[in-house]
């Protein structure tokens, strides 16, 4: 990756609904470039997508909760299954340490929390679960930070 892959990820970091065309008029450089950087960027599994930034409070999801899973010994592949098929579940992460899995969910109310944690405890394979309810996000989910530091780098 290098300072123009990084510029035209910045870009569309602000302003994920921009064209090619307009991608490469605020570059200053041709729209065949642009889309190429786009192509490769894809074809190496850097830019994984366009999912548009949802606010899940507004969607009614204003509660999020984090909980370290513990599962029985080699039995991710059906868990991380298991919590795939709950709709609550935002993200799961296999970690070292306390617990076998990391797990991000949402939920409407604590009475639904509840609801949520009464099913991944009901994949089967879940031996233990302790959750934690998430106050506030101060940091955000962030990528700037690394585009910046790339975009700042002399070219190879």
């Amino acid at each position: 990756m290098d300072e123009l892959d990084a510029r035209l990820l910045l870009l569309l970091t602000d302003e994920p609904r921009l064209g090619v065309l307009e991608c490469s008029r605020r570059l200053g450089v041709a729209r065949g470039t642009v889309q190429a950087r786009l192509d490769r960027l894809v074809e190496r599994g850097v830019l994984a997508g366009f999912p548009p930034a949802l606010d899940l409070g507004a969607m009614g999801y204003g509660l999020t909760a984090f909980a370290v899973v513990e599962i029985a010994q080699g039995r991710r592949a059906e868990v991380c299954e298991g919590l795939a098929a709950i709709p609550e579940v935002c993200e799961v992460h296999a970690t070292t340490g306390q617990g076998d899995l990391f797990v991000r969910m949402v939920a409407r109310s604590n009475a639904d929390l509840q609801r949520v944690v009464d099913h991944v405890v009901d994949v089967p394979h879940v031996r233990r679960l302790s959750t934690s309810i998430a106050l506030s996000t101060p940091v955000p989910p962030r990528v700037r930070p690394l585009l910046e530091r790339v975009k700042g780098r002399p070219p190879r």
